[in-house]
């Protein structure tokens, strides 16, 4: 949603609120002159990858390709249960960096998009006009069984590489998550590029003063790829980082057990 909260635009907006009040109408949304849902943003939690929204409706095909469509938000927007529904987050515009999501689902002026924040395979619905719109012809495919990850460019596999996933207690999460961002930093040893996804660890709460969002990213020594040894990232050779590092943010990772 654009600039100030909606209920701050006038009083046919309260009015209509009041009168939802009135007849009792729980989890209703007034609707301005314009059709959109009026929402105070100021009261609802920010989904980001440091958030846990707990009444975010889950993934219902975890394991399901898309059509690569991709949306970023222009402004600070309300994060809604169902088209038409009740508002239980909201979503800025940038994680690391911009923030480009999934669509996974359309209604008529509605998109269903993934989220960043916890639980793992949130999604919720965007009002589809306040959305830059994109497309992402790329998914990236890891494979915890084989210890594997792909990338392709449409039906094109661009390379197959070795990986390292997590261990058993601190496992990889299986499911449909997405590219969230990417990060340089020459301090960091192990690796300086990251991109962290927007998935969780399911057993570690934090990692490394972070909140354990698991990530791609590099590693200085090759006995790790093909070994099941990390706390839940997924660990490529230097080959597949730099090819991973020109994928669009928003592109779909899909996680599976093969």
């Amino acid at each position: 949603m654009r600039g100030a909260p909606r209920n701050q635009r006038g009083g046919s907006s309260i009015a209509a609120v009041a009168v939802l009040a009135v007849l009792g109408i729980a989890g209703a949304v007034a609707l301005l002159d314009d059709g959109k849902p009026d929402v105070d943003l100021t009261t609802l939690a920010a989904s980001s990858t440091h958030s846990t929204i707990s009444t975010a409706p889950l993934d219902t095909q975890p394991f399901a390709g898309t059509d690569g469509v991709v949306v970023h938000p222009r402004s600070e927007a309300a994060v809604f249960s169902a088209p038409d529904g009740g508002p239980f987050a909201k979503i800025g515009t940038a994680q690391f960096g911009a923030t480009w999501l999934p669509v996974v689902e359309r209604a008529d002026g509605w998109v269903r998009v993934l989220l960043p924040s916890k639980p793992n395979r949130s999604t919720g619905w965007l009002v589809d006009e306040d959305l830059d719109h994109a497309s992402s012809a790329y998914v990236i495919r890891v494979h915890t069984g084989s210890r594997t990850l792909e990338l392709y460019e449409g039906a094109k596999r661009l390379g197959k590489w070795k990986a390292g996933v997590g261990a058993q207690k601190t496992p990889t999460p299986p499911g449909r998550t997405f590219l969230l961002g990417s990060i340089i930093d020459p301090k960091r040893s192990a690796s300086p590029v990251v991109l962290p996804l927007g998935a969780h660890s399911p057993t570690l709460d934090t990692f490394g003063g972070g909140p354990g969002t698991v990530a791609i990213h590099g590693w200085p020594r090759p006995d790790v790829f093909g070994a099941a040894v990390s706390a839940g990232c997924v660990r490529v050779p230097q080959t597949a980082l730099d090819k991973l590092q020109r994928v669009p943010l928003g592109t779909l990772v899909l996680i599976d057990s093969r």
